[in-house]
């Protein structure tokens, strides 16, 4: 849709922090600390496909790799955001993954849990944003349990077709529904903040520029 594809566009020209206290100011959670930049080191926002793996038997028929069928149900521009909290050490994301994800236009990947082969992903500059890195392997250990059904990062639900930022400060999700609201507010406050820079720019003191606008931002 048109309406939902602005609304991507306009998240990819935020920050982290502005769409935090955009919830902030609305009374709503969605941001998530912890959650670190270990490849490509850029912004990514969009729409949400959602993948949760754990310990369990691979389903009968042909084998599939894990994560590979959101890679496949995405399109350009989303962002895969995986749920891996079995307390198993492991890759829940990789470097082929990583590369099939750019090859179809996702613009990166948020892992609740361990990713590895991270210098593959920086070699093709693809971004990752995970909890830990290792060099383990799933194979043996973690299984796919679904693909495009709610999971939870940190403690945010979170739900296909949700959007989500995430940068150097950490990551937030918003919901579809009251997604052109957190926008708009966190435009606001992004807008208040780059005029409170060129105040500053202007030789005011940073006293009454910080006093007089960061302060109470949240709460008008």
């Amino acid at each position: 849709m048109s309406g939902s594809g602005d609304l991507v566009a306009r998240l990819n020209r935020l920050d982290c922090c502005a769409v935090s206290d955009a919830l902030d100011k609305l009374g709503l959670s969605g941001a998530v600390t912890g959650l670190k930049q270990f490849a490509a080191p850029r912004r990514i926002a969009g729409r949400i496909v959602t993948v949760t793996l754990g310990p369990g038997t691979p389903p009968p028929g042909p084998p599939r790799h894990l994560c590979t069928a959101a890679i496949e149900a995405a399109q350009t521009g989303d962002v895969i955001v995986v749920e891996h909290r079995s307390g198993i050490e492991c890759g829940g994301w990789g470097g082929i993954l990583s590369l099939g994800a750019k090859l179809r236009g996702v613009a990166g990947v948020i892992v609740e849990g361990y990713a590895r082969d991270i210098d593959e992903c920086r070699a093709i500059d693809f971004p990752v944003y995970a909890r830990a890195l290792t060099c383990r392997t799933a194979r043996g250990r973690i299984v796919e349990q679904a693909t495009n059904t709610p999971i939870a990062v940190g403690d945010i639900r979170v739900e296909p077709g949700d959007l989500a930022i995430a940068d150097g400060s950490g990551a937030a999700f918003i919901k579809a529904a009251d997604a052109a609201r957190i926008i708009a507010a966190a435009e606001a406050i992004a807008g208040r903040e780059a005029a409170m820079a060129q105040a500053l720019l202007g030789g005011a003191p940073i006293g009454q520029v910080m006093g007089a606008s960061y302060e109470h931002m949240l709460k008008e």
